[in-house]
């Protein structure tokens, strides 16, 4: 469809209240599922961000890569194993997991944004101690449980006008490498920063109350009622530990909490830029 002039000044007329309200004020993007490894969405999700940080949002983009880390794996000849939905991580995986995250992806995103015309800088748990970390436990290996937050080095960024491209690999104060779930560290650093909003890129709607149907999709959700679902089982399976990690921002001072469908184009713009939203929204 082909708009005319008066239709996207119209547009942006209607954007304009959104873009106020998050003008200077943090957003934390959580980057994964098909958003990650379809290109043409890929690029769709770059450029969105260029666009928010351009509008004045402060947006910090937080990602794993767990394909990639797997199809590495499989290269070297090393089984995948899983616990919980967490990766047993012994040494070698570990390392693995920091080239592929720290390495391959976290510097191919930082080169799209910059080729979108956006400043950005890759950084780990690693750098200046970001995401501190110790083991969750022995069965897990090197499964990093996170127990500080140095949001320092993430202010300063932001203040020099960078998007942070955080890889979500820890460490402890032996140097040990933590591979950390994308989710929980997305979590954390918004929490520590007091973000206005966290938003969580999935392959799914949202919340749904029966996963086999769409149409049941929750879009507004409180704290206390997505306890209560979780309890009764009506949220089940990998949307548990997304759920629980929404509920925990939102206890710990972030001020709204979306998981949206990441295989939506734009769908980070729909959520925060008009008054339809797409997805589910803790508050």
């Amino acid at each position: 469809m082909t708009l005319t002039n008066a239709q996207r000044a119209q547009v942006l007329v209607h954007a304009l209240p959104y873009i106020q309200k998050y003008n200077n004020k943090i957003v934390v993007v959580k980057y994964g599922g098909a958003a990650m490894t379809e290109e043409n969405l890929k690029k769709d999700v770059m450029r969105d961000i260029v666009l928010m940080s351009s509008i004045g949002m402060k947006v910090v983009l937080v990602h794993g890569g767990g394909p990639e880390i797997t199809s590495m794996l499989n290269k070297v000849g090393k089984k995948t194993e899983f616990i919980n939905g967490l990766r047993v991580t012994d040494e070698e995986t570990a390392e693995i997991v920091q080239m592929v995250l720290c390495g391959k992806i976290n510097k191919n995103l930082v080169s799209m944004l910059q080729s979108y015309g956006g400043k950005a800088i890759g950084i780990c748990g690693h750098d200046g101690g970001l995401i501190k970390a110790k083991k969750i436990n022995e069965e897990l290996g090197f499964v990093g449980e996170i127990t500080s937050i140095n949001k320092s080095v993430i202010y300063d960024l932001l203040e020099k006008g960078y998007i942070p491209v955080i890889s979500t690999v820890g460490c402890d104060d032996e140097m040990n490498t933590y591979n950390i779930n994308a989710d929980t560290a997305s979590s954390a650093i918004a929490s520590a920063l007091n973000a206005e909003c966290l938003i969580s890129m999935t392959d799914t709607a949202g919340l749904l109350l029966d996963k086999n149907n769409p149409d049941s999709l929750i879009s507004k959700i409180s704290v206390s009622e997505a306890c209560r679902l979780i309890r009764e089982g009506k949220i089940e399976g990998g949307m548990i530990p997304k759920a629980e990690c929404c509920i925990e921002a939102i206890r710990r001072g972030v001020k709204k909490v979306f998981i949206i469908d990441g295989r939506i184009p734009h769908s980070i713009l729909i959520e925060t830029l008009t008054d339809e939203g797409i997805g589910t929204m803790f508050s």
